[in-house]
């Protein structure tokens, strides 16, 4: 039965990526803009082309009303009967996994982006301890640094981090005892360098990102419908709340937020609707839209939170042009490797300690990776199999 419904939810994604298409223009990479989003609305344009109507504004409720169908009748109920098989999932935490970190997403108004205008909240957690939510702040040098002591990059002062803002990102391919060959490694040297992924820190504390990250944060903060949901699934399974810090935790908060992501999907469409007919159709801010109002040098955080976890993009601008840019995105924390302390990131924690039935086919470190929705694509940088650049752009 799991099979078979997740063979289905792989036909359904087909209907809701048709939501990217018609506000977005495309999926994947839709083009959302600064402000708004490509496609106006024109209501009274039964027949064009590239706008929002009535006839697409129909499609994206019926899709709406599908997903949340789907995800309450069959994602929701497939997770707490499997889960209920699988209990024993409570390995995969790990030191790191303890170490929760959420940026905040889904701002209420446009205004601050900070607690309070915030749908999803902001927080650090430290070792577990969910009577203390610590602030974080993106653009203070002294709370996220960058290592990269046992990353294939070269810092002049390796033995210190740096902010993005400051931010190097200059490749040094060198391997020490490793067994194999430089494009067949077998085994590498964790005492070297043995990583393409940069080891990010928050004020010098490995993190986890990630639904988890964001669904504890939020338990922690007091968040009442997510505080529900945890507790109902938990109570239904008859596990504590420690559980969660575990590969089940992970996987059970991805499902928790579909469930939560589907509502609210449907309850801002029907604050569009309701705007709409009240006669507001802007879908862009335009206030800060003229380049003779910039700044000609500044710096500048944007946070949001994807998928996989916390996504931050830096810039420098200097003389009106972009100066540096770094960005640090969610599998980058997950992924991390050694620090200058020696403190290991979120896949290694989370490995550690964890029984396998078979150790030649270790299907338990396969479902606690899983668990992460890896993207190493997304936490590298492009270069050849001699560790070189392949291009670089300059713009006059």
């Amino acid at each position: 039965m799991a099979v078979t419904h997740y063979l289905e939810a792989l036909d359904f994604q087909t209907q809701i990526v048709k939501i990217h298409t018609i506000f977005g223009g495309k999926n994947p990479h839709p083009n959302w803009l600064v402000g708004g989003v490509p496609s106006p609305i024109n209501i009274d344009g039964a027949g064009s082309v590239g706008a929002v109507n009535e006839f697409y504004l129909n499609i994206v409720r019926d899709i709406c009303d599908q997903t949340i169908e789907f995800i309450e009748k069959v994602y929701i109920p497939d997770l707490t009967a499997i889960a209920g098989f699988y209990k024993d999932w409570t390995y995969g935490g790990g030191i790191s996994s303890q170490n929760l970190m959420s940026y905040g997403e889904f701002p209420i108004t446009p205004g601050p982006y900070e607690n309070g205008n915030l749908l999803v909240p902001s927080g650090v957690i430290l070792n577990g301890n969910l009577n203390e939510v610590l602030d974080v702040d993106l653009k203070d040098r002294e709370q996220i640094q960058e290592w990269v002591t046992h990353s294939w990059y070269k810092y002049a002062d390796e033995s210190k981090g740096l902010h993005p803002f400051d931010g190097v990102t200059e490749p040094n391919f060198e391997l020490g005892n490793i067994e194999g060959s430089r494009t067949n490694i077998q085994k590498v040297d964790e005492n070297a360098k043995y990583s393409w992924v940069k080891a990010p820190r928050w004020r010098g504390q490995p993190m986890e990102v990630g639904p988890l990250a964001r669904y504890v944060v939020a338990y922690a903060r007091g968040d009442a419908e997510i505080k529900d949901q945890v507790d109902g699934l938990l109570g239904a399974l008859g596990l504590p709340i420690t559980a969660l810090f575990s590969t089940l935790g992970r996987t059970a908060a991805r499902g928790l937020e579909a469930q939560w992501a589907a509502r609210k999907m449907k309850q801002f469409y029907n604050e569009l609707v309701a705007n709409i007919k009240a006669g507001d159709t802007t879908t862009a801010n335009m206030e800060k839209w003229e380049p003779k109002t910039w700044a000609k040098e500044c710096e500048g955080a944007g946070p949001c939170e994807a998928p996989r976890g916390a996504l931050a993009h830096y810039i420098k601008i200097k003389d009106t042009r972009i100066d540096a840019y770094q960005a640090v995105v969610p599998t980058t924390w997950n992924a991390s490797p050694r620090d200058a302390d020696g403190k290991i990131g979120a896949y290694e924690a989370a490995l550690l300690n964890t029984p396998m039935a078979d150790p030649n086919q270790p299907l338990e470190i396969l479902r606690t990776i899983h668990s992460f929705d890896p993207c190493l694509a997304c936490a590298t940088h492009v270069l050849n199999d001699k560790g070189e650049e392949l291009v670089k752009v300059q713009v006059r």
